[in-house]
């Protein structure tokens, strides 16, 4: 195991009816900003919760933010911040309303040019406005990190950055929130969730990190076990709970201490949706399985394990066990009704030349090791047609 260091300053509220709390957690006095998505929250019951519980506060509100939250309207979002003398935000929906927010919040007091560079440039973020979250769609584990992706569709680019200053002061986690949503994006935050927890465990690592390992199979066996279920009974409380709490852990830092971590797989997916709009976790779900092909020599221990602890497939030799488990994993995300190859979306050898001349432009090179080029990227997504 590797050293670290860690911190984790997220505090959690988790429950039936804790959206309630949050006025305890939201300094008296201060002018606060709600931020939401596409106005479901009005219809499920969340708004008039959230509206209950800031009686008191003056409240402005920017709706809006996008699937994939764009550059664009979040510096909307900043100007209003500057207009009304906003002290706290809350954000109030998935990972892409909380990601947007963090962007927000230090783009508010980015000294700099254009506060893109935060992302392109990986610019210092040096102070950011306060901010909570009330999470109704679980899947990528923004509630109870310091990550946020955005894009930028003038430039059809999507990035990342990180900073312990845009970890949210509170998460509020009410698994009756996500009784309403529809069956698109319960799979997709399935499959996000279950990415992002082999992106930490499918490595070349050997190393002795026993205790990671075991945890991350177990989340991986729960989302296996209770994904499907959320489709077929959609009010069932544990099965909620189970999911929302398994995707706040599956990337809250606490797993993927001492070990070195992928991520190639989101990188390309990234490039998808960037140039064609794809949902996050269609490209997920898309690109892992070419990646634990091609990299199945390095990755191969790992891929046994996934296979025969969470997936219950062991085959008789190693390139039938690396199979097996490429087919367990595509058939538990079409079971979630997320397709798995880029013509499933319509999309063909075009785009492959696309991601691929963008990432040889970059100079990339992906994988824990570093060791995945752009010519391979080639060979994943051939492989994904």
């Amino acid at each position: 195991m590797e050293n670290f260091s860690f911190v984790n300053p997220v505090k959690i509220l988790f429950g039936k009816g804790t959206i309630g709390q949050i006025k305890g957690e939201i300094p008296a006095g201060d002018k606060v900003l709600v931020v939401y998505g596409g106005g479901s929250i009005k219809k499920n019951g969340v708004y008039g919760q959230v509206a209950d519980a800031l009686s008191g506060y003056e409240v402005h509100e920017f709706p809006g933010i996008e699937p994939n939250p764009q550059y664009e309207t979040c510096m909307k979002v900043v100007a209003l911040i500057k207009e009304k003398g906003i002290d706290y935000l809350l954000a109030v929906g998935g990972g892409s309303v909380i990601d947007a927010v963090k962007f927000i919040v230090a783009a508010v007091y980015y000294e700099g040019g254009d506060p893109w560079e935060i992302l392109s440039k990986d610019a210092e973020i040096k102070k950011a406005l306060p901010f909570g979250a009330i999470l109704t769609l679980p899947a990528t584990g923004s509630e109870m990190n310091g990550n946020s992706v955005i894009s930028r569709a003038g430039i059809q680019e999507k990035l990342s950055f990180a900073s312990p200053l845009v970890y949210p002061k509170f998460s509020v986690l009410d698994p009756t929130t996500t009784y309403t949503l529809p069956p698109r994006q319960v799979g997709n935050g399935v499959v996000d969730t279950f990415v992002h927890i082999t992106e930490q465990y499918l490595t070349h690592y050997e190393g002795d990190s026993m205790l990671q390992d075991k945890l991350f199979e177990g989340l991986l066996k729960t989302i296996v076990a209770e994904g499907p279920k959320a489709l077929e009974t959609p009010t069932d409380y544990d099965v909620r709970a189970n999911l929302m709490w398994a995707s706040t852990w599956a990337l809250n830092g606490w797993f993927g201490n001492g070990r070195p971590q992928d991520w190639a797989t989101h990188m390309i997916g990234h490039e998808l949706t960037a140039f064609y709009g794809l949902d996050h976790g269609q490209t997920l779900a898309i690109v892992l399985p070419g990646v634990m092909k091609v990299m199945w020599k390095s990755k191969f221990e790992k891929i046994r394990s996934l296979g025969c602890e969470v997936f219950g497939v062991c085959g008789a030799d190693q390139a039938s066990t690396v199979d097996k488990t490429i087919k367990a994993v595509e058939d538990f995300f079409e079971a979630m009704g997320v397709k798995t190859h880029l013509s499933d979306y319509g999309l063909d050898e075009e785009a492959i030349d696309k991601v691929c001349k963008r990432m040889e432009e970059r100079r990339w090179k992906l994988g824990e090791c570093d060791d995945i080029t752009p010519d391979m990227i080639r060979e994943i997504l051939t492989l994904r047609r």
